[in-house]
């Protein structure tokens, strides 16, 4: 069985606090009778509250004792994306992948695999208890509805959320350059970048690694056979050579549990990988909104430089072909006009200014809650894939041990 993270609730108050959430099961379905082949997945969602009496009015006016949902993944992509652009500021939860990344030959590639249903399904869970300990994405309307909802598919297209997330999430990946780079999140970009490389290449490899195990294990089994047949002809040595082919196909046979063991923390190391995107897409929601600063102040700069020059009357055509000057009321007209845009620009360069700043801020402070799960998480994988490996070594020195002792005591 897939197994999550102990994942703890936020300092500030958050919805763990209260409930507890579990992706109980998973069953597969058909999108109707004329259709047998076209088959889809859904997962139940089981919310208890975890306290009898609770005084938080939020939590009061949202939620019953104990509901009970089923949810396609796609709805999951849903609350993804729309969580993504309403708290872009915001290191958003990632989702379980959708198709095997970084597998080895053993690994389905089956996305209706048993093993991989319940991998995701844990996954799922994973998401939905981070989600519910962030003390501002758990009181989230639409997040609370998900939770409890059978309509909530139905309501969140109807309501216009979709269509809205759709064209958020476009503007999303238009990329940009800035004149003035913010140091700080260029750093935390560079950063990001190059932790999504590093799990990349951690993930690789441990692939690499994984296949070569098996295969080493796998060929033991040859050794047992062998063993076991040479066992039948020989008189004195005939018991010693069969329970060490039995001690050899035993040894084979383990490696299937422990890669079972390792997908497993591979998928938390995935999630960190796709962390590490949610943290690009931080990043660039910062860069845009640099950008409409960057042309307010860049517009108002330039009717500025317009309205010095209408003062001196040589905007108009005749006055850069044959240097005349405007009259005077036309250059009243063409000042006051610019000084209409340059007012109406030096408000929208205030309103981007503060919204810059309002974003960094939450940003900064969300991108530190992150780094410090980030180190408990990562941490407590790795070290959990050491001590699989210690166990493994030691299991499979033990069988050897007692391959040897088959060997002294025969006669």
């Amino acid at each position: 069985m897939a197994e999550n993270y102990s994942i703890k609730p936020s300092n500030e108050d958050s919805l763990l606090k209260h409930i507890d959430i579990s992706v109980l099961e998973s069953e597969k379905r058909t999108n109707g009778a004329l259709n047998l082949r076209d088959y889809y997945m859904v997962y139940l969602l089981e919310v208890r509250t975890t306290k009898a009496k609770v005084t938080d009015p939020k939590f009061c006016n949202e939620f019953t004792n104990l509901s009970m949902v089923w949810r396609r993944y796609t709805e999951f992509e849903q609350l993804y994306n729309y969580l993504k652009v309403t708290y872009p500021y915001i290191v958003t939860p990632p989702l379980p992948e959708k198709r095997v990344l970084y597998g080895w030959q053993k690994v389905s590639n089956d996305a209706f695999d048993p093993d991989f249903i319940d991998r995701r399904r844990a996954g799922l869970e994973t998401f939905l208890l981070r989600i519910s300990a962030h003390n501002i994405l758990s009181w989230d309307k639409q997040f609370l509805q998900f939770l409890q909802d059978d309509l909530w598919r139905e309501a969140y297209k109807s309501n216009g959320y979709l269509q809205l997330v759709e064209n958020k999430l476009k503007g999303i990946t238009v990329s940009v350059r800035l004149k003035t780079p913010d140091p700080r999140f260029l750093a935390i970009k560079n950063y990001s970048n190059t932790l999504h490389l590093n799990l990349n290449n951690v993930l690789r490899v441990r692939s690499r690694v994984a296949e070569k195990q098996y295969n080493i294990h796998k060929l033991h089994a040859n050794y047992g056979r062998v063993f076991s047949e040479w066992s039948a002809i020989e008189k004195d040595m005939g018991d010693g050579l069969q329970r060490m082919g039995h001690y050899l196909d035993s040894l084979a046979s383990s490696i299937d549990s422990v890669l079972e063991d390792e997908e497993l923390l591979a998928d938390q190391l995935k999630e960190y990988l796709f962390f590490a995107e949610s943290v690009q897409n931080l990043c660039k929601h910062q860069e845009m909104l640099q950008v409409q600063l960057e042309d307010a102040e860049s517009s108002v700069a330039s009717k500025s430089n317009e309205k010095s020059k209408a003062q001196q009357g040589k905007l108009g055509v005749m006055s850069k072909l044959f240097g005349a000057v405007d009259t005077e009321e036309v250059r009243e007209l063409k000042i006051n006009l610019l000084n209409q845009q340059i007012h109406d620009g030096s408000e929208v360069v205030g309103s981007s200014k503060s919204e810059l700043s309002n974003f960094c801020s939450n940003a900064l402070k969300d991108v530190e809650r992150f780094q410090s799960q980030k180190v408990i998480d990562l941490t407590d994988t790795l070290a959990a894939y050491a001590v699989l490996q210690l166990k493994t070594t030691k299991k499979s020195l033990q069988t050897w041990f007692q391959i040897r002792d088959c060997l002294q005591h025969i006669p």
